[in-house]
Parts: structure tokens; sequence; C-alpha cells
């Protein structure tokens, strides 16, 4: 593993085993890409390197647009946009001068708002070719409006979702449609013709989040 810091992020790169291996992208928590990468190659023999980007501030840098939070004293900040001129035009361009050779493709993964922010991002930017998204938050104020009014930048080759059964259960009201959501959006996706998985799995939205998270990357690197 190789430690980088830059602007700021914690950025701990895991290097596959051929120059040109696949490059998975992970926004995530602090310190958990050893884990992650543990996590996925227990799933699949499968050659890959891997980013894991920790140090963000996930309910500023990951939400797409400005929303009321769902607890006392927290407020969304919608300034995915800013990250992720950051995450292509500087973080990714250090990264591959790092491996010192274009991966094969490269993949954006995240859990929860990194999970939405994973899927905006297809409507942003043309940088990822798969995207997996696990427990993503499909609940934020108006996003699935926003889907439904937007297209892909390009269609990913590979696009995975997950959801845990009782997520829906929760008390807050705003989170409660996310089964519902997510599942829509699912349909609508898997009809524009391109390679889609939609799992759920047992257990609320923080049961086994590395586990979920590592299905899902395996099954991007697939095919």
């Amino acid at each position: 593993m190789e430690k980088l810091t830059i602007l700021n992020k914690r950025v701990d790169l895991f290097r596959g085993e051929s120059a040109d291996a696949p490059l998975v992208v992970l926004n995530g928590e602090d310190g958990e890409g050893a884990a992650m990468r543990d996590a996925i190659r227990s799933q699949t023999d499968a050659d890959f390197a891997l980013a894991a980007i920790g140090g963000l501030d996930w309910d500023l840098e990951l939400t797409p647009w400005p929303a009321k939070g769902i607890r006392r004293g927290q407020d969304f900040g919608g300034q995915a946009g800013e990250w992720l001129s950051a995450l292509t035009g500087e973080v990714l361009p250090r990264v591959l001068a790092k491996l010192g050779a274009k991966p094969r493709w490269t993949g954006l993964a995240g859990y929860s708002l990194a999970g939405l922010f994973a899927l905006w991002t297809l409507y942003q930017s043309d940088v990822f070719d798969r995207v997996a998204s696990g427990s993503g938050s499909l609940w934020y104020p108006e996003f699935e409006a926003y889907a439904a009014a937007n297209a892909f930048r390009r269609p990913p080759e590979r696009l995975y979702l997950s959801l845990g059964d009782r997520e829906a259960l929760t008390k807050n009201p705003v989170m409660q449609p996310v089964e519902a959501v997510t599942r829509r959006l699912a349909e609508r996706w898997s009809g524009e013709s391109l390679a889609m998985r939609f799992e759920i799995n047992p257990g609320g939205h923080f049961n086994d989040p590395v586990g979920r998270m590592a299905r899902g990357i395996a099954w991007l690197l697939q095919g």
C-alpha cells in the first residue's frame, strides 16, 4: 500500500498485479482500504488496483445540492460538484501518474452518501466506466426527479446497486422511501441496455458495509 495525501485527503493506493489492472476509486472512510481490498479478494480472483479515499466531509462533499439534514443540527451542503472536479481533475490524475500505466477501465464505488455520489457522477461526467453503489442514499431530496429528468453522460459498462432489506424500516420519514425509490430507479436503468445488477442484502443500513461494498466491486470486476 502507498499512502498519499492529495488535497488534504488520505488516498491509500493498492496496486494490481499487472500495470494496466482495472482501477477502482472508492470514496470511503479513513483507513478502510486494506479491509476493502481483502474483502474484494475474498470474492474474486480478478486483478485490480484500488484507490481508497478518506478524509471526506460526507454531508458537504458527497451531496449534489443543498438540502435540509435528517437530524438536528445537520444540513447537507451540496458541494458534490466541487468534489467531483477535484476528484477527476487532481486526485485521479495523480493516482494514475503513480500507477504509471493506463488502467483497462476505471470504476467508482461508494456506500451510503458515497453511493449516491457515485450514481450522480454518471449524469455529470464520462470519466468512470463502471459504478457500484452500496446502500446508496437514493432517498436524497429530489434525486429521483433529477434522475428521471436527465440522462447519463455515457452509460456505464456495468452498474451495481444494493440495499438492505430493513433499510426502509427506519423511523426517519425522509429515509423511509429508500427501497421504493431504489427499485424504481433500478427498473429505469435496467431498461437502458446496460449490464446492471440490483441486490437486496439482509439487514439494515449499517450491517456489513465493507462486505456489501466488496460484493459490488467484485461484480464490477467481472466481464
